[in-house]
């Protein structure tokens, strides 16, 4: 008996060790790898600030909502007899304002898991963001599994562990940590 609590002990301080000297690390790691992703997608839909890469409309008008062919459970919204759209309507407006808003939103969020201020949220628009591609976009289990599971994981851990020390908000005390969070909480 006397050797499983001296392995619950050394795992206890095992444990202790790594979040004392590793879990800041990692989760600067998680923000910066679930930052990349949308940044670099972000970056390619820009030709300079507030010029918008025009020939990113057709890849939202025809590769994610009018493909050829048509990927089944995608959101489809051109005609699908004809795989076109509407010329002047109001559809093509709404999808070249996706485009816009996804491209802005591919470079605000990463920056706020980069510079690890308001992390939850950039965590949490970047999570919506890759549940609209997959639900809307690519609904096949393939790509869940490859590779928006992956993205999803790392920016639940985000979510739910918070930045870390090494971040703006932890700085400006937007985070709290330990004794400080549980006391938070207690107020509630």
């Amino acid at each position: 008996m006397n050797i499983l609590l001296s392995l619950v002990n050394v795992y206890r301080h095992f444990a202790v060790f790594c979040t004392r000297y590793i879990e800041d690390i990692s989760l600067l790691s998680l923000r910066l790898v679930g930052a990349k992703v949308f940044l670099e997608s972000g970056l390619t839909k820009w030709d300079g600030w507030f010029d918008f890469n025009d020939m990113k409309y057709d890849l939202f008008l025809y590769e994610f909502f009018c493909p050829d062919p048509v990927r089944p459970g995608a959101l489809l919204l051109c005609d699908p007899a004809s795989l076109d759209y509407v010329e002047g309507s109001s559809t093509v407006t709404i999808v070249e304002m996706l485009a816009v808003a996804a491209g802005t939103m591919e470079l605000v969020l990463p920056a706020l898991l980069i510079l690890g201020i308001f992390t939850r949220i950039g965590a949490l628009g970047l999570i919506g963001m890759t549940l609209f591609i997959q639900l809307a976009v690519y609904p096949t289990l393939d790509h869940w599994w490859n590779p928006a599971v992956w993205w999803a994981v790392v920016l639940l851990a985000i979510l739910a562990r918070g930045p870390g020390v090494l971040s703006l908000d932890r700085l400006f005390k937007l985070e709290f940590t330990g004794k400080t969070a549980d006391s938070a909480a207690e107020h509630r």
